[in-house]
Protein backbone atom coordinates (compact mmCIF):
# COMPACT_ATOMS: atom_id res chain seq x y z
CA UNK A 1 0.00 0.00 0.00
CA UNK A 2 1.29 3.27 -0.96
CA UNK A 3 2.00 5.88 1.50
CA UNK A 4 -0.08 9.21 1.78
CA UNK A 5 1.63 12.42 0.86
CA UNK A 6 0.50 15.06 3.25
CA UNK A 7 -0.01 18.45 1.60
CA UNK A 8 -1.57 21.57 2.57
CA UNK A 9 -3.82 23.11 -0.09
CA UNK A 10 -0.63 26.18 -1.31
CA UNK A 11 1.67 22.44 -1.69
CA UNK A 12 -1.17 20.45 -3.55
CA UNK A 13 -1.61 23.64 -5.75
CA UNK A 14 2.50 24.88 -6.50
CA UNK A 15 2.50 20.53 -7.39
CA UNK A 16 -0.53 20.84 -9.85
CA UNK A 17 1.05 24.13 -11.27
CA UNK A 18 4.06 22.45 -11.80
CA UNK A 19 2.96 19.56 -13.62
CA UNK A 20 1.33 21.77 -15.59
CA UNK A 21 3.78 23.59 -16.66
CA UNK A 22 5.86 20.61 -17.92
CA UNK A 23 3.20 18.59 -19.46
CA UNK A 24 2.32 21.39 -21.95
CA UNK A 25 5.52 24.16 -21.55
CA UNK A 26 8.94 21.56 -20.97
CA UNK A 27 7.71 18.85 -22.61
CA UNK A 28 7.30 20.68 -25.59
CA UNK A 29 10.60 22.49 -25.50
CA UNK A 30 12.19 18.88 -25.16
CA UNK A 31 10.54 17.77 -28.23
CA UNK A 32 12.11 20.56 -30.40
CA UNK A 33 15.04 19.88 -29.09
CA UNK A 34 15.05 16.14 -30.10
CA UNK A 35 14.01 17.68 -33.77
CA UNK A 36 16.38 20.22 -34.03
CA UNK A 37 19.43 17.45 -33.33
CA UNK A 38 18.02 14.79 -34.99
CA UNK A 39 18.50 17.38 -37.82
CA UNK A 40 21.87 17.15 -37.56
CA UNK A 41 22.52 13.68 -39.09
CA UNK A 42 24.06 10.70 -37.95
CA UNK A 43 22.39 10.00 -33.64
CA UNK A 44 25.24 7.36 -32.86
CA UNK A 45 27.74 10.59 -32.40
CA UNK A 46 25.34 13.60 -31.76
CA UNK A 47 25.54 14.64 -28.37
CA UNK A 48 22.60 17.35 -29.11
CA UNK A 49 20.24 14.48 -29.39
CA UNK A 50 21.78 12.41 -26.24
CA UNK A 51 21.61 15.50 -23.68
CA UNK A 52 17.73 16.45 -25.64
CA UNK A 53 16.86 12.82 -24.76
CA UNK A 54 18.73 12.82 -21.66
CA UNK A 55 16.55 15.91 -20.31
CA UNK A 56 13.49 14.19 -22.05
CA UNK A 57 13.98 11.51 -19.56
CA UNK A 58 14.35 13.96 -16.42
CA UNK A 59 11.14 15.87 -17.44
CA UNK A 60 9.25 12.89 -17.83
CA UNK A 61 10.44 11.48 -14.17
CA UNK A 62 9.79 14.84 -12.61
CA UNK A 63 5.69 14.21 -14.37
CA UNK A 64 5.91 10.65 -12.88
CA UNK A 65 7.03 11.50 -9.21
CA UNK A 66 4.33 14.36 -9.65
CA UNK A 67 1.35 12.30 -10.14
CA UNK A 68 2.10 9.88 -8.02
CA UNK A 69 2.18 12.32 -5.32
CA UNK A 70 -1.05 13.75 -6.49
CA UNK A 71 -2.28 10.75 -6.51
CA UNK A 72 -1.81 9.95 -3.05
CA UNK A 73 -1.89 13.36 -1.57
CA UNK A 74 -3.85 14.50 1.05
CA UNK A 75 -4.99 17.76 2.08
CA UNK A 76 -4.05 18.96 5.50
CA UNK A 77 -7.31 20.69 7.21
CA UNK A 78 -6.16 23.12 10.11
CA UNK A 79 -10.10 23.27 11.39
CA UNK A 80 -9.70 19.29 11.64
CA UNK A 81 -6.15 18.83 13.35
CA UNK A 82 -6.53 17.11 17.31
CA UNK A 83 -4.18 19.15 19.45
CA UNK A 84 -4.14 16.81 22.08
CA UNK A 85 -0.90 15.41 20.66
CA UNK A 86 1.47 15.93 17.79
CA UNK A 87 0.15 15.33 14.43
CA UNK A 88 0.43 16.62 11.43
CA UNK A 89 -1.21 20.60 10.71
CA UNK A 90 0.04 20.93 14.49
CA UNK A 91 2.49 24.02 15.63
CA UNK A 92 4.10 22.56 18.29
CA UNK A 93 6.47 24.17 21.02
CA UNK A 94 9.37 22.03 22.11
CA UNK A 95 12.41 22.66 24.83
CA UNK A 96 15.53 21.24 23.77
CA UNK A 97 16.54 20.24 27.36
CA UNK A 98 20.72 19.89 26.75
CA UNK A 99 20.57 23.60 25.43
CA UNK A 100 17.72 25.18 27.67
CA UNK A 101 16.48 26.54 24.43
CA UNK A 102 12.43 26.91 22.77
CA UNK A 103 12.12 25.83 19.31
CA UNK A 104 8.75 26.21 17.15
CA UNK A 105 7.83 23.89 14.94
CA UNK A 106 5.07 22.81 12.23
CA UNK A 107 4.61 20.03 11.52
CA UNK A 108 3.55 19.42 7.83
CA UNK A 109 4.19 16.62 4.94
CA UNK A 110 6.86 16.76 2.69
CA UNK A 111 6.28 18.61 0.20
CA UNK A 112 5.62 22.05 2.41
CA UNK A 113 8.41 21.33 4.50
CA UNK A 114 11.13 24.03 4.90
CA UNK A 115 13.31 24.18 8.33
CA UNK A 116 14.41 26.81 7.96
CA UNK A 117 11.07 28.69 8.08
CA UNK A 118 10.00 26.02 10.62
CA UNK A 119 8.29 23.76 8.89
CA UNK A 120 9.43 19.86 9.43
CA UNK A 121 7.77 17.23 7.73
CA UNK A 122 6.67 14.57 9.73
CA UNK A 123 9.17 12.12 7.98
CA UNK A 124 12.20 14.16 9.26
CA UNK A 125 14.32 13.05 12.60
CA UNK A 126 12.75 15.31 14.78
CA UNK A 127 9.39 15.34 13.36
CA UNK A 128 8.87 12.18 13.25
CA UNK A 129 10.22 12.16 16.75
CA UNK A 130 7.32 14.10 18.40
CA UNK A 131 4.97 12.45 16.48
CA UNK A 132 2.10 11.17 18.76
CA UNK A 133 3.51 12.90 21.93
CA UNK A 134 1.84 14.84 24.05
CA UNK A 135 2.14 18.09 26.27
CA UNK A 136 4.77 17.67 29.16
CA UNK A 137 6.66 14.83 27.18
CA UNK A 138 10.17 13.81 26.50
CA UNK A 139 10.97 12.79 23.14
CA UNK A 140 14.14 11.07 22.78
CA UNK A 141 15.28 12.11 18.97
CA UNK A 142 18.57 10.78 17.16
CA UNK A 143 19.40 13.42 14.42
CA UNK A 144 22.76 13.76 12.47
CA UNK A 145 24.69 15.37 15.55
CA UNK A 146 23.78 12.74 18.02
CA UNK A 147 20.24 12.29 20.37
CA UNK A 148 18.61 15.20 21.31
CA UNK A 149 15.88 15.62 24.11
CA UNK A 150 12.74 17.90 23.40
CA UNK A 151 10.36 18.62 26.07
CA UNK A 152 6.68 18.98 24.34
CA UNK A 153 5.84 22.19 25.44
CA UNK A 154 3.04 23.77 23.80
CA UNK A 155 0.45 22.28 21.13
CA UNK A 156 -1.48 24.40 19.06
Amino acid sequence: MEEKEFMTQEGYDRIVERLNYLKSVARQEVADKIAEARSYGDLRENSEYDIAREEQANVEAEIFELENKLKHSEIIDNKKVNTNKVDIGCTVSVINLKMNKTFEYKIVGDTDADPINGLISNDSPIGAGLMGKKVGETALIKTPTGIVQYKINKIK
